[in-house]
Order: structure tokens, then sequence, then C-alpha cells
């Protein structure tokens, strides 16, 4: 990887005034492209970029399972010995056609919004296979000691303080996967492509849970991958509620709240 997660910079420090190094989490841009067709731009920090892009392809309805993707990898520039890598490219080859009107939408992406909405929860469901009811009833008490589990994997977070995380959880608790980023839906996004690329698929009876708020983007991206829990640390907005509601998502937020789908609960 050729760009780092962190950077330092000097400040000032209103308490004592003085002024020293302090970390802080590095924001690059990355352009996803799908063959030879540029998808997106998102505000990232360099690492998992791979993931990125993958999960990044689930979350807009284009792949759904790991035989869905070919090669993945930075694009090359340069010619002859001068090749060199950009390090803030992706291309990802598909095997199947790309869904919907057959090709892909470029779309920027700030740090902070996501997908910002951009379908509503009707659209959003013709693309999702509905969720199974759940094989194994999840005990509230173990999903509320999940943001617990997911803040001791927070290290950027901890030299940072600037970065979300995301992390995958199996029906018992057990941790899968864990990622941080400066924007919480590249976080998701990393996860929910290390998932893929593992073979997961969809992810019934799994739990996402999210440092952050629970927004109608981060239950959209849960529910095209196939995850029936979202646990949030803080509380989610009306339109995640609607979607989780319709969508058959179980969500769990701001400190046990259960908003849609409590029967998935034991």
């Amino acid at each position: 990887m050729a760009a780092t997660r962190k950077a330092a910079t000097r400040v000032s420090v209103v308490r004592d005034g003085a002024r020293r190094f302090d970390d802080v989490v590095t924001e690059e841009p990355l352009q996803i492209r799908v063959g030879e067709v540029d998808v997106a731009v998102t505000m990232r920090t360099p690492g998992h970029d791979f993931e990125l892009a993958v999960g990044f392809l689930v979350g807009e309805g284009y792949v759904r399972a790991r035989e869905d993707v070919g090669e993945v990898k930075y694009c090359l520039g340069g010619v002859g010995a001068a090749v060199e890598q950009d390090y803030n490219v992706v291309t990802v080859e598909l095997r199947v056609p790309f869904a919907g009107s057959g090709a892909p939408r470029a779309t920027a992406l700030s740090a902070a919004c996501g997908l910002c909405g951009k379908r509503s929860i009707d659209e959003v469901h013709v693309q999702c296979d509905d969720l199974p009811a759940s094989t194994v009833p999840l005990a509230l008490d173990v999903l509320l000691s999940l943001p617990d589990v997911l803040r001791s994997h927070q290290t950027l977070f901890e030299r940072t303080g600037g970065a979300h995380a995301a992390g995958l959880f199996g029906a018992d608790g057990a941790v899968i996967v864990a990622r941080e980023d400066v924007g919480r839906h590249n976080a998701a996004d990393k996860v929910i492509g290390r998932a893929l690329l593992d073979g997961r698929l969809p992810l019934h009876d799994h739990v996402l849970v999210l440092s952050g708020r629970a927004s109608f983007e981060m239950i959209q991206k849960a529910a095209l991958a196939g995850v029936t829990t979202v646990v949030a640390v803080s509380a989610p907005s009306s339109l995640a509620v609607a979607a989780a509601e319709r969508l058959g998502v179980c969500l769990v937020a701001f400190g046990g709240n259960v908003y849609a789908h409590a029967e998935r609960l034991a």
C-alpha cells in the first residue's frame, strides 16, 4: 500500500498553549472502476481498498456472490519499465453483466454521506432477496455487548480520534471482521467486501455493528448483503427505521432500543 493510514501534523493545544505533533486520520480519494467504466469516487482512508471497491458494488446491487467478481487490481500508469500502480484507482472485473440498465452510474461520494438516500426503499426492496426468518434467535444481551467488542478493534480511532468503524459478527457474538475508515459507509463497505471475497454472502444470521448512527444507506447496504441484524451505537433516522421494517432487518440502536423486527431476537 503506497499511502499511509495516518499522518502527523503540528497542532496548538489550547489547554497548555503548547505546539506538538498529533496523528490525524488519512483521507484520500479512491476511484472505483468496473472494467473500463468509472463508477464512483469516494473519500476514504487508504487500506483494504479492494474490499472497499467490492463492498461498494454489493451496496449498488451489481454483485451478490464471490463468483460474480473476477480480478480486482490497482490501475497501472506509465509504459514499459516506468509502469507504476496508481493506489487511488481500483478496477474490478465482473463475471456477470451490470444490473439494471446495463451500465453503472457515475457517483461522487464524500466521506460523510454514503449513497445519500439516492434510492427509494421500494427500489432496494426489488433488488434484495427476501431475508429469511432467523434460524438462530439472537440474544439481546449479546447484541448489546458487540459495540464494546468493536471498540476494542478501533486502533485507528485510538490514535487519531477521527475514524468510524464497522464489524461483522456471527450469531454467537464472535467477531468475523472489523474495519475502520474516515467514512462510516466506507467502513461498512470494507466489511461487506471482505465477507464477499471470503465467499460468505448472503450474510443471513449475521450482525453488522456500526460505530455511528444507522442511516438509510447503511440499512440498504446491510440488506443487499443479506445481513439480518444491524446494531448501531447512535440513534437511527426515521428513514432507516422505515427501511429496516420494510426490508426485514432487525435494527437495534441507541443503547438497546429495538426499532424493527424484534421477532429476530430471543
